[in-house]
């Protein structure tokens, strides 16, 4: 896996993926920035949240489950001062679907805390206390 960041003017940089894929990232106007693309440490709980949710949703699938919808609330508390690395990130995975069984979809969240998801396993070894929930809506 290949990335490169490349600086742009102010605070401003542009990150492409192995892949081909561009994002812009930036800071706040009062460090520099003008706010015009996401932060660095936003870019990485963003992250952390598409790769739980790639295993969430793998999971479900494999286990047949008719899954609409799945999004996850991410919330994170960093530490004061400078670093301020996350101390703390709690997830909310929002599952939707037809007649899921809830037993299924704990499962593939605790699989995913646990054993597949990389980017929580990382932020787990370095300290950072993270809790995963789910909720269930039924679609008809």
């Amino acid at each position: 896996m290949q990335a490169k960041v490349k600086w742009l003017e102010k605070r401003k940089f542009v990150a492409e993926s192995g892949s081909g894929h561009c994002v812009v990232m930036d800071g706040p106007p009062d460090h520099g920035g003008e706010n015009k693309g996401v932060r660095p440490m936003e870019m990485m709980l963003m992250g952390m949240g598409g790769c739980a949710s790639f295993d969430v949703i793998s999971i479900l699938e494999k286990s047949r489950q008719k899954v609409y919808s799945c999004e996850v609330l991410l919330e994170a508390e960093r530490a004061d001062g400078v670093p301020s690395p996350f101390t703390k990130v709690a997830m909310t995975f929002v599952v939707k679907g037809e007649n899921l069984k809830e037993a299924q979809v704990a499962r593939a969240v605790k699989l995913s805390a646990e054993q597949y998801c990389s980017a929580t396993l990382m932020m787990q070894a370095a300290g950072v206390n993270v809790s995963h929930a789910y909720r269930i809506e039924e679609m008809n």
